[in-house]
């Protein structure tokens, strides 16, 4: 072949063929076939998406982690450990009822606490800019999330306003509701008849209180002590929301941490008293029959949702203030265990005392029954042959009254209707099942009237009631401001307000 061919030239040139057809094909980024311009337009929509949550570098932020995690204890620890959990646990099986519990606090609470940390954390944003994100058809959810924490802010302030009232009343000696009122009858002083039918404390709850009318048909007019105890818990609230986290932040060491110290302090004076270990053991005796009822579960489960929030938007609206790199994990598991903690503590503290207060009420009964045995006895209605001889009347024993009962009982069979005599058993006492504001405002202040000191626990009980529903007011607040400052840039001062 010539030299000045074109295939010479090529061979001895001095440009090396390095690429071949095969070898750039090789090197080629394979094609998509499914990159159609819907899915184009996906992946635009999503990195939007991301790109706007990029932008919220200047998003507040928790001033530590400590901060954090007390923001969260004090809003799913709340009223409901202190007077639902121990009479669920009453109602339930005592002991038995934890059980249950505890299972579904694993399987069901904590799964669903840790999603809407995370999912708060990552996108940072309220519940209405969460469900957006995740699929703008649901964001309904965020709405709706936010008018439930509407209504419950609504109702859960007035029971702080209660106990701003309760608050501010026991600072006197004795306390208001320890004895019933009396009232002039032309020259005679006698007692409140309606005060005397129920109690001292049921009288001054219903009556000085609530000031409730006879029916819901009357109005009652205006309850201005009450009004201005509920201006002064919203007052409270906004001052503590005012700021954002850079206020509520700041409250949450105190209003998350005091409880503790109050329930620690009630507990140890609890066990100081008559008959605690009565109240303690009759809760912990577990009835595991129980167990078996398909309403003890639901009951279970209906209190775990409660108790840490779950659904409402103040846990995703707390966790949106966090780093994406925090390790959630930790914090669910701490925060659903802390929160378990606290309400077998305040049932501890709970039953303490009423054990206390059903032993004071039973020996009153043994009082009163041996009154009228008395009365019998002079009238020659009963036989003093009845009465065991060891019996002295001056200082009568529960367990004297008990047999001295079932001898009157069994030789009177057939006319002891007609002596109107109780058993006066200490069990009954303790099966009184008590919740919500019977619990605090009927039991717990009746229980404390028999305190050495009584004004000092009645201040520290109902103070920390305050605090308990002032974590929870902030995080209920949080679940609605968050998530429309997100969406709608409103102003958050104004917003507050």
């Amino acid at each position: 072949m010539p030299k000045n061919s074109k295939v010479t030239q090529r061979e001895h040139s001095n440009q090396h063929v390095t690429e071949s057809v095969a070898d750039l094909l090789a090197h080629e980024d394979p094609v998509d076939l499914k990159a159609s311009a819907l899915n184009v337009s996906a992946e635009e929509c999503r990195g939007k998406q991301l790109e706007d949550l990029g932008d919220q570098d200047d998003r507040p932020a928790w001033n530590n982690k400590l901060q954090y995690i007390l923001a969260q204890i004090g809003y799913s620890v709340g009223l409901g450990n202190v007077w639902r959990f121990p009479y669920l646990c009453q109602k339930n099986g005592g002991g038995a009822y934890m059980i249950p519990y505890l299972i579904l606090l694993i399987l069901i609470g904590i799964p669903l606490f840790f999603l809407e940390l995370a999912v708060g954390q990552r996108i940072r944003r309220g519940s209405i800019g969460v469900w957006n994100y995740i699929c703008p058809r649901l964001g309904g959810i965020g709405y709706a999330s936010c008018v439930v924490c509407f209504f419950v802010g609504l109702y859960y302030n007035v029971i702080i306003g209660w106990s701003i009232f309760y608050f501010f009343q026991s600072f006197q000696y004795p306390l208001p509701w320890n004895e019933c009122p009396t009232v002039k009858n032309q020259t005679v002083i006698m007692v409140e008849p309606e005060c005397d039918k129920s109690s001292a404390t049921t009288y001054f709850w219903y009556r000085e209180a609530l000031d409730i009318s006879d029916s819901i048909s009357e109005g009652g007019g205006l309850n201005w002590k009450m009004t201005l105890c509920l201006l002064f818990a919203w007052s409270i609230v906004g001052m503590a929301m005012i700021k954002g986290i850079q206020s509520s932040g700041k409250v949450m060491y105190f209003s998350s941490l005091f409880p503790y110290v109050v329930l620690i302090c009630f507990l140890v004076r609890g066990l100081l008293l008559r008959g605690s270990v009565d109240g303690i053991l009759h809760m912990l005796t577990p009835k595991v029959e129980k167990m078996l009822d398909p309403q003890v579960w639901r009951e279970a489960a209906t209190q775990v949702f409660f108790a840490l929030g779950l659904g409402f938007g103040g846990v995703i609206a707390f966790s949106s203030f966090n780093k994406q790199d925090n390790n959630c994990q930790f914090d669910a598991a701490l925060v659903s265990f802390i929160n378990f903690f606290t309400s077998v503590l305040a049932t501890l503290v709970v039953f303490a005392v009423l054990g206390f207060k059903a032993n004071v009420m039973n020996e009153k009964c043994v009082v009163h029954n041996a009154e009228k045995i008395l009365g019998y006895l002079n009238s020659h209605m009963l036989s003093y042959d009845l009465i065991p001889p060891h019996v002295n009347f001056s200082h009568l024993t529960t367990a004297d009254y008990a047999e001295m009962y079932q001898v009157i009982k069994t030789v009177k069979e057939d006319h002891f209707q007609d002596l109107h005599l109780d058993a006066c058993l200490l069990e009954d006492e303790l099966d009184k099942a008590v919740q919500g504001t019977g619990l605090a405002f009927i039991a717990f202040t009746e229980a404390m009237t028999h305190f050495p000191a009584s004004p000092f626990w009645s201040v520290m009980f109902f103070f920390m009631l305050i605090n308990l529903g002032l974590g929870s007011m902030i995080g209920t607040m949080s679940g609605i401001i968050t998530p429309i400052v997100d969406t709608f840039k409103v102003r958050k001062e104004i917003l507050t307000g």
